[in-house]
């Protein structure tokens, strides 16, 4: 009797633990839900993923609201993610740069272990300007101007560590150049500052497309497996005889210990989002598509890509120093 009267209360003790649990999920969501992205207000990102947020809003039925925060390379959403509580509440954009911080600089975090992978939604389309007005035209112009002026060729960038630095640095390595970097917040900060002639060129996703469509800009390359339909004239790094190409693709996180439950919830949500007109045409405009990775595939991309990004930032000499 005193036997079963243990055994009785501990399956009370175990309800007890999971009742709000599943009190949670089967609630979620009673609010407005956050998503905090890496990128400042008017750029590709911020226009696409507010178009995101806003189809998603209507299938989950409360408002997702989009919280801009940029800087560090685009990791400080995922870095939100890390003191906030594991409810589906606050979730973030979870951009490459997030696999790449851990190898150049301390944290106290761990990208695969402490974000639990909710969806991919889609990936950039990559590609190098410069002023319209430059005297340097074409890819070999670039070249040729760097080998003749080592280290005085400044480009920008949305940012330290971002896939358009890392990216410009390996083709700069492998073209025997040696370029001036100055990163940006983003797009919006780095063209201001290209069309206002404070660099040469500018290494970014297709934010940079109108100014290059309003004649301001001109494509020297771009990064994809095949060339832009918008700008056919520019040609791919591959075609350059570079063996690169960079999509930087990107989704949304939550924290971990989000309970699965409500990881569906939101999965199913945004997959849904993803698949509206309004969505595909967004993305469109930067010659962007969607690129879809359920949960279990995000994960796994994840945990690949932060091995790819340890070779890169090794090739590059931008590791970290061990610690003693």
């Amino acid at each position: 009797m005193f036997r079963r009267s243990l055994v009785g209360a501990a399956a009370l003790a175990i309800v007890g633990l999971t009742a709000p649990t599943l009190t949670l999920a089967q609630a979620f969501p009673a609010k407005p839900i956050k998503l905090v992205i890496a990128f400042p207000a008017g750029g590709p990102t911020d226009i696409t993923m507010r178009q995101l947020a806003d189809n998603a809003s209507k299938v989950l039925g409360q408002p997702v609201v989009v919280e801009n925060k940029p800087g560090a390379g685009g990791t400080l959403p995922a870095q939100a993610l890390q003191t906030v509580q594991p409810d589906g509440y606050t979730i973030a954009q979870i951009p490459l740069g997030v696999f790449r911080i851990g190898y150049t600089t301390k944290v106290n975090w761990d990208p695969i272990k402490d974000i639990s992978y909710v969806i991919n939604v889609t990936g950039y389309a990559f590609g190098m300007v410069v002023p319209s007005d430059s005297p340097i035209k074409n890819w070999k112009d670039f070249v040729d101007y760097a080998k003749a002026n080592p280290g005085k060729l400044t480009y920008g960038s949305t940012g330290n560590l971002t896939s358009p630095h890392l990216t410009t640095e390996l083709l700069a390595q492998r073209a025997g150049i040696q370029l001036q970097h100055v990163p940006y917040k983003g797009n919006a900060d780095l063209m201001q500052a290209i069309v206002g002639g404070h660099l040469m060129a500018a290494s970014d996703s297709t934010g940079w497309a109108p100014q290059v469509e309003a004649g301001k800009l001109r494509v020297i390359n771009t990064w994809g497996e095949k060339r832009l339909p918008k700008f056919p004239d520019a040609p791919t790094l591959k075609e350059l005889g570079y063996d690169i190409v960079q999509n930087s693709p990107f989704g949304i996180g939550a924290p971990k210990g989000t309970p699965p439950e409500v990881v569906k919830k939101l999965h199913d949500a945004f997959k849904q989002a993803m698949e509206e007109p309004s969505y595909v045409a967004a993305l469109g405009r930067y010659d962007m598509i969607p690129i879809y990775m359920s949960s279990a595939q995000y994960t796994a991309f994840a945990q690949d890509t932060m091995q790819r990004e340890k070779v890169l930032i090794e090739k590059l000499g931008l590791a970290k120093p061990p610690t003693n």
